[in-house]
């Protein structure tokens, strides 16, 4: 008897391609003996409106939302199999899937020589592109993944050979009517993924056959598991994929391994999200831990799923083992996949900056060159200290040890977040964790060199001309703010001029990569934690990020969340005591800093004295105004080059670039006029010089574009903008030799060598460091062990605007000790461990050292002191009843894992998320022989 086909055409909500599909089959040359269409759109659908007659029926379905539930809809209005006919088949179809003219009769030519064949599928086409393969066949990894066999790819009959597969498409699938039924049909907890792929698998363990048949050819438009809905992202569609998977495993599992499954789908979900975040698919993270604890704990059909599968296998695991995909098989996918990837990249015609061939390299040296020139004295040293700088500590634990959330002990010690500064301390320091200190040596020495390149990059990133990258990065590296803030001592300014400009390069193409947007986060992180007064700098430059390239918002939006976690603990802390402004003040030693004009800022000199050109011509009779006349010429060239960006083609790149000077400018500005930090007996500014950092990456940025442009007499006006760049800053390259630089060479030893070495035996000894003031005032401190260093130092303490009662049992006690009175100083230097007394030097103005003569007066009449004597540090006087005392600072509370964990797991995610992996774009090199270009090899297009 002729075999009997019912075609089933399943139309959810929404279908708008129903026409072109009943097109397709009354258009077959061997026509189905029956039709059923199922509408689950509802009323006013467009299989409701349809007016069949004869074989074909129409049936409401309204709570149909799959292709299964559809199928077994139709089966039960066509109630059971005729007992007439035993070779009865199902053709199943989606509203999308359009069937060609020959379509069936090539597919019923397959089953009708091939008994022990119970599903045949079609090669799916895409709908848009007739000519590209949509799908063919499916399989499965030896993990249990389901991928498509064939997908992507133009079909030349490349693939006609393949026959016997593990499964089939749904769409188009024909399946023995008897089979499907003795099945159940597609398994209800696969509603959108994955159904087709587990059937045919049951119905191959079931001893039947599933094959392809190449010459039928259905046209698909869109996903399975878009069934009446709008088409997913990919995020969706990975997490289906992954919950399917996992619903597979626990049904295909043997009764010994289903608990070891179960346990294992947590662990599971944390691995393959540090997966997803290596191959910069963030968007399948959430689903991993969605599935995951969705399987596990969530309502599930694996009972039933398990019993039905039981009932109906046959054969065993091992007969699918051919049908699995190989490791070559997926080896060879991924090339595939690559070259595609790497085709859709249009190749650069614009000629780019070689690193080496244009100078890259070459500058970088030499700016090396001029940092070892400017610190010689600090070759060879253990560690640096003045101004900002300190030595810090002597390992590594300790270093970690300030970072988070702890006890500090600076001053009288309290238990609250440390700067996030700390944390690019404890970093430096752990470059060289033999002497931490070094660290922060070698860092002097890099942080030139370190801008040259970065300052390179990004000016290669928006311009042309091979040899404008190297002049940027010569003025940019040699600026005044990064000299001036190494001169003072001041880190974390010079940290944020070496990654400014590859934070700018990060952003500029964080629209389109998720690597580059991670990295953003983290440079943002690191320089915000470094100069927290560009806080609202970067905040403003990550908005005009986002408006100038808006279609890439969702790869920047999580660009300021590492810096938010980072801040919070301190913000809560500031905000929680009415301190909000310091969460902007300077980390490091408190230093102070003598605020510029607006005038000498825009001449890009962080303090007075124009970048110590004041200073040095003062014995020369040149007064400091016409001393900034001077200046003001030397900067003249970059000045004019950046307003004249704005006339030339390329102003859009102008505008950016004069906008971010613009916003340095004025944040250097308004960091001269916030007084928040104390300094002795008074108060100074945030440091000028992080906002112009900003202020010359614009400004050289604009300059830069307009040396690319400016078509005569540019070469010898970029040479002549770099040497007065240079010579503009030469004060402060040559300041350790004038030694007016505020830094010097250092042992690493804070305090004297007495005192260091009676910290060894007793490390929690308190030594009172008392310091003449320039106003007759008198600064004091109390030291723990071998003194402060640089990763203990907090802007908590540093901007305190009320003293505890033990700070003022500190005051009361320095201001008796150094004056004769009759107060008994023993207990509060009992109860507070202080073993020594330390008069700093106080060289300079006679209120000064008036004070520091009385104060040394008043201390060797005390008779519970015994003078020590002149030290590196100054007068040192030891407090002879001085008693052990034992640590009674609270330990860490529970606040220190959540705030570390917090920034482990968000920092760590970032820096996965920035490691590239994508393939690199092929640069054409003009004036290269073609033998020379890149090779374009698995590219057809470009091989003529």
């Amino acid at each position: 008897m002729q075999p009997r086909v019912t075609a089933i055409l399943v139309a959810p909500s929404g279908a708008t391609t129903l026409d072109r599909t009943l097109d397709g089959l009354s258009r077959q040359s061997r026509p189905p003996e029956a039709l059923v269409v199922v509408d689950a759109g509802g009323e006013g659908s467009a299989a409701g409106r349809l007016a069949l007659s004869g074989a074909a029926q129409v049936t409401q379905a309204k709570g149909v939302d799959t292709i299964g539930a559809g199928v077994a809809h139709a089966l039960r209005v066509v109630g059971p199999a005729s007992a007439e006919s035993s070779d009865e088949w199902l053709w199943i179809l989606g509203a999308d899937n359009a069937p060609e003219p020959r379509a069936l009769e090539y597919l019923m030519a397959t089953v009708e020589v091939a008994p022990s064949v119970a599903v045949a599928g079609p090669k799916l086409m895409r709908a848009d592109e007739p000519g590209v393969i949509s799908e063919f066949g499916e399989t499965v990894t030896r993990f249990g993944s389901s991928i498509a066999l064939v997908a992507g790819e133009l079909d030349q009959g490349q693939r006609d050979s393949r026959t016997d597969v593990l499964a089939v498409a749904a769409g188009g699938m024909l399946v023995r009517r008897s089979v499907w039924e003795a099945l159940g049909g597609f398994d209800p907890a696969l509603p959108h993924v994955d159904s087709s792929l587990d059937f045919s698998t049951r119905a191959r363990l079931a001893g039947h056959r599933v094959v392809l048949v190449p010459t039928a050819r259905v046209l698909s438009d869109g996903y399975p598991e878009d069934f009446g809905r709008k088409p997913g992202g990919h995020a969706r569609r990975a997490r289906l994929r992954r919950a399917a998977q996992l619903h597979r495993r626990l049904v295909y599992a043997p009764a010994v391994a289903l608990p070891f499954h179960w346990l294992s789908l947590v662990p599971l979900a944390l691995f393959r999200s540090i997966w997803q975040l290596l191959v910069k698919n963030p968007g399948a993270v959430v689903g991993e831990f969605r599935t995951a604890f969705g399987t596990a704990f969530g309502r599930s059909h694996i009972r039933q799923a398990r019993v039905n599968f039981a009932r109906t296998k046959k054969v065993p695991w091992r007969t699918l083992r051919p049908l699995r995909a190989t490791f070559s098989d997926l080896r060879e996918r991924r090339i595939n996949e690559r070259d595609a990837q790497l085709a859709g990249i249009e190749d650069s015609t614009e000629p780019r900056a070689s690193f080496i061939g244009s100078g890259g390299l070459w500058i970088t040296v030499l700016v090396a060159v001029v940092g070892v020139v400017a610190f010689f004295t600090l070759l060879g040293s253990p560690a640096v200290t003045g101004g900002g700088l300190l030595p810090v500590s002597t390992t590594v634990s300790s270093l970690w040890h300030s970072v988070g959330f702890g006890w500090h002990e600076i001053g009288t010690g309290f238990v609250g977040p440390a700067d996030p500064f700390a944390g690019i301390v404890a970093v430096l320091g752990s470059i060289t964790f033999w002497s931490p200190s070094t660290g922060i040596v070698l860092f002097y020495f890099a942080a030139l060199p370190l801008s040259a390149v970065g300052a390179w990059l990004a000016a290669r990133r928006i311009t042309y001309r091979s040899w404008v990258p190297t002049v940027a990065a010569l003025v940019y590296a040699v600026s005044p703010p990064v000299l001036a803030a190494l001169q003072a001592g001041r880190l974390g300014a010079v940290v944020t001029h070496a990654l400014l400009p590859f934070l700018v390069l990060a952003m500029i193409k964080s629209h389109s990569r998720w690597s580059s947007g991670a990295a953003a986060s983290i440079l943002f992180a690191v320089i915000a934690a470094a100069t927290p007064s560009l806080i609202p700098a970067l905040v403003i430059g990550w908005l005009g990020s986002i408006a100038a390239r808006p279609r890439g918002t969702h790869r920047m939006l999580a660009v300021p969340l590492p810096a938010i976690a980072l801040f919070v603990p301190l913000a809560i802390a500031q905000i929680s005591r009415g301190t909000w402004w310091a969460i902007f003040a300077d980390p490091g030693a408190p230093t102070r800093a003598e605020a510029a004009s607006p005038l000498q800022l825009a001449l890009g000199s962080p303090e007075t004295g124009l970048n110590g050109w004041t200073d040095l011509v003062a014995q020369l009779g040149i007064t400091g105004s016409t001393m900034a006349i001077v200046v003001v010429v030397a900067l003249l060239p970059l000045g004019l080059l950046a307003i004249v960006s704005v006339f030339l083609p390329t102003r859009g790149r102008a505008v950016a670039c004069l906008a971010l000077a613009l916003v340095g400018y004025l944040t250097a500005v308004a960091a001269t006029h916030l007084q928040i930090t104390g300094v002795g007996s008074s108060t100074t500014g945030v440091w000028a010089g992080a906002g112009l950092s900003l202020y010359f990456v614009g400004m050289v940025g604009a300059a830069a574009v307009s040396l690319d442009r400016i078509p005569r007499f540019t070469p010898p006006l970029g040479f002549l903008f770099a040497v007065l760049g240079i010579a503009a800053s030469f004060p402060l390259i040559i300041g350790m030799v004038l030694q007016t630089s505020a830094i010097e060479a250092s042992s690493g030893r804070i305090l004297s060598a007495y005192v260091t070495a009676e910290a060894v035996a007793k490390p929690d000894v308190g030594t009172l460091v008392l310091t003449p003031q320039p106003d007759g005032s008198l600064a004091v401190s109390l030291e723990r062990g071998q003194g402060e260093t640089l990763d203990q130092q907090s802007t908590l303490d540093s901007t305190q605007q009320q003293l505890s009662s033990t700070s003022r049992d500190l005051t009361t006690l320095a201001g008796n000790l150094v004056s004769r009175s009759g107060y008994d100083p023993a207990p509060v230097l009992r109860e507070l461990g202080v073993g020594f007394v330390l008069l700093r030097d106080s060289r300079g103005d006679d209120a000064r050292a008036a004070l520091s003569q009385r104060a040394k007066e008043a201390l060797d009449g005390e008779a519970v002191f015994l003078p020590v004597g002149d030290t590196t540090s100054g007068q040192l006087w030891r407090y002879v009843d001085a008693t052990e005392r034992g640590a009674n600072h609270p330990g860490d509370s529970i606040v220190r894992p959540i705030v570390l964990g917090s920034w482990a797991l968000i920092f760590g995610s970032a820096l996965l998320l920035a490691i590239p992996t994508t393939p690199r774009r092929r640069r054409v090199r003009t004036g290269a022989p073609e033998s020379e270009q890149p090779a374009t090899t698995f590219d057809e297009e470009r091989d003529e």
